[in-house]
């Protein structure tokens, strides 16, 4: 089976399961642990695991179901408002955990329904913003299989969110979403200072414009999503955003749950810095 080769493993996160089972134990210790709830999706942060990690193993953790879970839709990657959106077509993704199968039914489903680029896995990006997900994945879904898509911040995003869960229907697929997005690059690394430097740029980023796209978030409203990214730069995949929430609102979620909020800040102070959200979506 052709395979999308790790590309991060032993920089972004570590390169063995052995180190990778270390790691994702000593995250569910920290902090609030998984949320017990009917999450049908969340949105992670896709840093190296030394900075995000946590809040991502533990809203990836939080979608666990009693009932088999068959496929997970990962949204993600950088792109611009004209991007084309694109899916992983085939063969498997690999982790330190070993592989993940694509479901290939239901990424011909999406792709007959969408326009959306086809991706082999020899011509797939290197993309943390995904590929920082799947050991994660494989790790609490063993089972599961993944459709993985690129999704541009446009009005287009909320349209594939929901493609993807009707397609999944109509093959009885159990599924979940995830949305890989960090929140706001700041500092003189990203060009981006609008309220200049040390703390009081941190409590910016913290309690103005990261709280307001989180709020968007929050109110599972994907033009706000969509519009925060690109307006006030506190998302960098907006659109894996606004696909996940529509996804999860076509899985009949209502309700959405911070399960945390941390910046690069607290573990490397610097005057570049990004911040990074945990968001979990609840039917009830």
């Amino acid at each position: 089976m052709e395979k999308k080769k790790m590309a991060f493993a032993g920089s972004w996160y570590p390169a063995t399961a052995e180190a990778c089972d270390a790691s994702i134990q000593g995250f569910l210790k920290e902090k609030q642990g998984p949320c017990d709830g009917s999450f049908m999706g969340g949105i992670v942060p896709h840093a190296g695991w030394y900075y995000s990690g946590s809040i991502a193993c533990r809203v990836v953790a939080s979608l666990k179901s009693d009932e088999k879970i068959d496929t997970i839709i990962l949204f993600g990657a950088h792109m611009h408002k004209q991007s084309e959106p694109f899916i992983l077509t085939h063969g498997s993704v690999e982790t330190p955990f070993g592989d993940i199968e694509v479901d290939k039914k239901l990424v011909d489903k999406i792709c007959a329904g969408i326009s959306v680029r086809h991706r082999a896995p020899n011509k797939f990006p290197d993309d943390n913003t995904l590929e920082l997900q799947y050991p994660f994945i494989k790790y609490f879904y063993p089972d599961a299989k993944i459709v993985v898509c690129g999704v541009a911040p446009s009005f287009f995003a909320a349209v594939i969110g929901s493609m993807a869960v009707e397609e999944a229907k109509s093959l009885s697929r159990n599924i979940r979403i995830i949305g890989s997005t960090d929140m706001t690059h700041y500092g003189p690394d990203f060009g981006f200072i609008p309220a200049g430097t040390g703390e009081k740029a941190v409590k910016w980023v913290r309690n103005e414009n990261d709280r307001n796209a989180i709020r968007a978030m929050k109110e599972m409203d994907t033009s706000k999503i969509i519009a925060q990214g690109l307006d006030n730069k506190n998302m960098c995949c907006a659109g894996a955003a606004a696909a996940t929430v529509a996804a999860c609102k076509k899985l009949g979620a209502v309700k959405a749950v911070e399960l945390d909020y941390a910046t690069s800040f607290e573990k490397s102070a610097s005057s570049s810095f990004v911040g990074y959200a945990g968001i979990l979506y609840e039917l009830s």
